[in-house]
């Protein structure tokens, strides 16, 4: 007799695949820019379903109207929302950080 293999749900492994994505992203430093164009560069600590992003450690670089770069602002922990960003990229300009939580401890 021949054995029956369920069909697999396809949705499911995606779903995993990006939650490892996310897991591996934890704690490394992301570089956002927003709709107005502001860029914060952080500590990446969570997601959710409506891409909202927290950072932790954040800063705040933007141009005056001249086009020059502004004096960088620290901002610490943010909450980005997600219908305001338009790029997220890892950020390998900075050095790493320790574990967020390790730094605020």
């Amino acid at each position: 007799m021949k054995s029956v293999q369920e069909p697999v749900d396809l949705r499911i492994e995606e779903e995993q695949g990006g939650k490892a994505k996310l897991r591996k992203w934890l704690n490394m430093n992301f570089r956002i820019e927003m709709t107005d164009g502001r860029i914060l560069i952080g500590v990446f600590l969570c997601t959710d379903r409506d891409a909202n992003v927290i950072l932790g450690a954040c800063s705040e670089y933007s141009k005056n109207s001249d086009g020059e770069a502004e004096e960088p602002r620290v901002l610490g922990l943010v909450m980005v929302p997600g219908r305001h960003i338009v790029s997220i990229q890892i950020d390998d300009t900075s050095p790493p950080q320790k574990h967020y939580y390790e730094m605020i401890c």
